[in-house]
């Protein structure tokens, strides 16, 4: 991690727009993006001053400072000559500059948001980390600090507008952490879309994010559920879900991240375990999850090998198990995940190989794609919209295996997939019509 303690320090008072700065308080502690930024108005500075902060550090070199005023001044009434007569007659740009020109500030664009949405997962897969060591030494501090990482989720997801779903480059390192992350943003998006309230989506949240925590408890060769369980092996399994029933008591959470916990593996036909309860007794928090873990466990399987994409998980849940799932809430899961998730690898109707990268959920059919173009480098490939394409849409999903070679190593397919969320008026920068 790059050291900031050389920055120099400057008071808050002093900041000014177009400054390069670093919030030591972190992601959860304040409503900005990141914990570094450049200021871009006089909205975020006033925002600064209200944190109570005296001091913050700050990088010169990644500040964008307007110009000492003399030296505006001086060519500003630089006298024209005849060279730079000349080459104002000849800058004049051609449609192929205009066209470069584009492409660089969209592909920009693009990346940054990317970059964005992967840095705010890396500060919530940190925050969930701290939770879990809190987890058996300090259980009241490890309540709070779930609290803090699902507030500064919400805080980020409870704005006006619509919202991408956005595919990522990379998980969190650990496969529990990628997990319980996944499990947690996907929730929440599927309570917002049902209208829950700031307390309900609080409640989801923290039992979201520790719907596995008794796994703690248990031998870390049974906290997958395998196919070759014994038994006694699949008993041990399902007593994570008691475990953490009592690690969530000692916690102190409130009954209904509680009921989260310990509902998270029942079924609405009764089917499910530790209870073998129906929908009619689960809560709507528990049946949120009990959708999404399963989501989650299909896309990224402890063997990788058996992993499905995204679109086969959504139309095998859909087809064999609708009994298992509030049939409102499936219907309105694959309303909010698209017909293609992103990260299905598809087939578009012009014949060309794309991966999908971010959905709205207002339009399902039409996501965001990245599309095998041999003329067009791998890194300098663009986002296309498919919602401003109406004479371009998807033929068919398809497995990363059956792409030709050279399509399947243009788009890398992720071998994890992970989700995070972006606004819609400030997604990625794309090709449109």
């Amino acid at each position: 991690m790059q050291d900031r303690t050389s920055d120099p320090l400057i008071d808050v008072s002093q900041l000014a727009v177009g400054m390069f700065i670093h919030l030591d308080l972190g992601w959860m502690s304040h409503p900005f993006p990141l914990s570094s930024f450049k200021i871009a108005s006089s909205d975020q500075l006033l925002i600064l001053r209200r944190l109570g902060l005296t001091q913050v550090r700050w990088s010169p070199a990644k500040s964008d400072l307007a110009e000492p005023v003399d030296a505006v001044a001086l060519q500003a009434v630089a006298p024209a000559t005849p060279e730079t007569s000349a080459a104002a007659a000849t800058d004049e740009p051609t449609p192929e500059v205009l066209a470069r020109e584009a492409h660089r500030h969209a592909l920009a664009a693009q990346r940054q948001a990317l970059r964005l949405c992967e840095a705010q997962y890396g500060e919530a897969a940190d925050g969930f980390r701290i939770v879990v060591d809190l987890v058996r030494g300090d259980p009241h501090q490890a309540r709070a600090q779930a609290e803090s990482l699902t507030a500064a989720l919400l805080d980020k997801m409870l704005v006006e507008g619509d919202l991408n779903m956005r595919l990522l480059n990379e998980a969190a390192g650990d496969r529990s952490t990628a997990h319980a992350l996944n499990v947690c943003i996907i929730a929440l998006l599927l309570g917002r879309a049902f209208g829950l309230g700031r307390e309900e989506m609080m409640d989801l949240g923290v039992g979201s994010l520790l719907h596995d925590v008794g796994k703690l408890e248990i031998a870390a060769r049974l906290r997958h559920r395998d196919e070759s369980f014994t038994a006694a092996e699949t008993q041990a399994y399902q007593q994570h879900v008691a475990k953490g029933v009592a690690i969530a008591q000692a916690m102190g959470l409130a009954p209904a991240p509680l009921l989260i916990i310990a509902q998270h593996h029942e079924h609405a036909d009764g089917s499910g375990f530790p209870q073998r309860i129906n929908m009619d007794r689960m809560s709507t928090g528990a049946r949120i999850v009990a959708l999404v873990n399963r989501f989650d466990g299909l896309c990224n399987p402890l063997i990788s090998s058996k992993a499905m994409t995204p679109h086969e998980a959504l139309s095998l849940m859909f087809a064999q198990g609708r009994n298992r799932f509030d049939a409102t809430m499936l219907n309105a899961f694959i309303r909010m995940m698209g017909v293609y998730p992103p990260g299905s690898t598809v087939q578009l109707t012009d014949d060309r190989y794309a991966l999908v990268v971010s959905v709205n959920s207002a339009r399902p059919l039409k996501p965001r794609v990245m599309v095998h173009d041999p003329r067009v480098a791998k890194e300098e490939a663009l986002i296309l919209n498919l919602e401003e394409m109406p004479d371009l849409g998807i033929r068919r999903s398809l497995k990363p295996q059956f792409l030709p070679r050279a399509s399947l190593d243009y788009l890398s397919p992720r071998a994890r997939i992970a989700y995070f969320f972006d606004s819609v008026s400030t997604g990625p920068g794309e090709l449109a019509a």
